[in-house]
């Protein structure tokens, strides 16, 4: 028996926001809210250069996504 399918979902567009995807109280928010991770650009501002090179990636986001993985205990 074939059946044919007449809805073609890849046009429906869904937006979301990561704040949608995360709970209110998820442990990476509430770190978030206790932890300024400001002090991490003073910690590094030696290793960039302010005039030559590439755009770098914000410090801060790198060491969160370690931080995170160490948290979650993710082996990768």
């Amino acid at each position: 028996m074939l059946t044919i399918n007449n809805s073609d979902k890849r046009t429906q567009v869904e937006i979301t926001s990561i704040d949608q995807l995360v709970p209110e109280d998820h442990l990476v928010r509430k770190l978030d809210a206790c932890i300024d991770f400001s002090f991490i650009y003073h910690l590094v501002k030696d290793m960039y250069s302010t005039e030559t090179g590439r755009p770098s990636i914000d410090p801060v986001v790198l060491f969160k996504i370690v931080f995170i993985q160490y948290i979650f205990g993710s082996n990768q």
